[in-house]
Formats: structure tokens, sequence, C-alpha cells
């Protein structure tokens, strides 16, 4: 199987590290022409320069900070003003940990706004061009902390369940147009933000890093945190023609952690 995506146009959200990046990354290998989108400029110029472009693409990037729901409004409105986009993948950075007792009301409309309001957004903005094409692709980053919640992830856990069940009224609606969506349950990767919840985990417990680490690898069946290109490999096959008749899943990617169905 070799998926070629050359001639596709794609947005990736949150693409200077993690797994954002690595989706980027593997996209332009199989030949999209992608748009990143982050806060971070000098970031987002050198995640550009290392694109493939081998397909001779376009690739470009849009500053933005997800946090700032006004002016990401703005700036990914006048994008779309001159660009249509074949592939969406609406991925984000998480909110802030912390639990019921911990968070505010003010806290929640955050993150709702953060993973929420710009996801919403930014597929309408796409959806347009895709149903006059009868081809898209939504692919939504979430977590696996919507069917198994973690108490210090109140925020993620709440708002990311309220992407899953719109994901899927969407999905219903707009697949006669040949436009699937589909929520990926992401586990434990080896990314930035492991690394920062392990170690409010690991302060909380009054243990170090590297020990409370070991502890949640050891829960992980496969014995190991995944690897970016891993999710990005999954992200790609939704994104391909490959995937045509897979929408409103919910597709788990954990390495075997999640002990539900």
């Amino acid at each position: 199987m070799k998926i070629n995506l050359q001639n596709k146009k794609v947005l990736v959200g949150a693409s200077t590290e993690g797994l954002g990046k690595a989706i980027a990354h593997q996209l332009a290998l199989c030949g999209a022409s992608v748009t990143l989108m982050a806060r971070n400029e000098a970031k987002l110029k050198k995640v550009l320069s290392e694109l493939n472009t081998d397909y001779n693409q376009r690739h470009q990037y849009i500053v933005t900070d997800f946090n700032n729901f006004k002016s990401f409004q703005k700036i990914t409105s006048n994008y779309f003003e001159n660009n249509e986009i074949d592939i969406l993948v609406n991925n984000t950075n998480g909110p802030e940990s912390g639990s019921v007792f911990e968070k505010k009301t003010e806290d929640y409309q955050q993150a709702f706004d953060l993973l929420f309001k710009t996801t919403n957004h930014l597929t309408k903005l796409a959806i347009d061009s895709m149903k006059k094409k009868k081809y898209g692709r939504i692919i939504n980053a979430t977590s696996i902390t919507i069917k198994e919640p973690i108490s210090y992830l109140v925020l993620s856990n709440s708002i990311r369940s309220a992407v899953i069940t719109w994901a899927k009224t969407l999905a219903s609606e707009i697949a006669p147009y040949g436009v699937t969506v589909n929520n990926i349950l992401t586990g434990k990767f080896d990314t930035k933000r492991i690394q920062d919840l392990n170690q409010v985990q690991a302060t909380q417990k009054g243990i170090s890093p590297e020990e409370n680490l070991k502890s949640i690898i050891k829960d992980i069946p496969a014995g190991r945190l995944g690897k970016p290109n891993e999710f990005a490999y999954l992200v790609t096959f939704l994104a391909s023609d490959y995937a045509s008749y897979i929408t409103g899943s919910n597709i788990t990617i954990d390495g075997g952690l999640m002990k539900s169905f």
C-alpha cells in the first residue's frame, strides 16, 4: 500500500512540535502541500524548512495562538478567504492539568475555547469547499481520557468529550458529500505534553520524574511510550483514499493502555 497525497492541501494545528510536527512531516512525505499552524513563528519557519518538497509542494504557515480565540478566529478566517484545503487535522495543545476541585468555571470556558471552539470554527471554514469537491478529511486529535477519565485532567476529560459527540453528529450529516470525520483517541506518546504531565504527577506523589515515568510505562502493555511518527502514520492513512469508508469513528492508538472497549 502506497499513500499518495499529491495535489492535496492540508492544514495541521499545533504543528511545530510533538504529534503535530510529526503529522506535518508525514503528510508532506506523501506529497501533500502543508499549512502549518502555531503561535511561535521562529519554530514554524524551522519546521517549514524541513518539510519534504520532492513533489513541488507549496508549504506555508499561519501564526496564531489557540488560547486567544478572538484573534484565532480572525486570522484563520482571513486564511480561508484565499485558501481551500482537502484535509484538516484539528490538533491543539492541551489545557492545564488539574482536578475537579482545583478548576473554576472560567477554566472550563478557556478549555472550551481552546479545544472545542477552535475545532468547530476551523471545520466550518473548511467544509464548504470539501462539499463542493465531494472530497474531504476531518481528523480530530483527542484523547483516551474521554473513555477513561484521569483525575488530574478534568478539563481535557470534559471538553474533549464534547468534541467527540459533535464530530459524530457532523460525520452523519456530511458523509453523503464524500467527507469523512474521525477522532483519534490518543494514549501516552513521547512528547513535551507527557513530559510536563509527568513532572506534575511526580511532584504530587513526591517522587522523581524518572520513577513516575517508569510507573506510567509499566501500565502500558506495549511497554513503552508511543512515538509521534506512529501517530502520524494513522493520521496519514485516515487522510488517504484507503480510508474513504471510515467515518464517525473513534480510533484508539495507545499501545493497549485503555482497558475499556
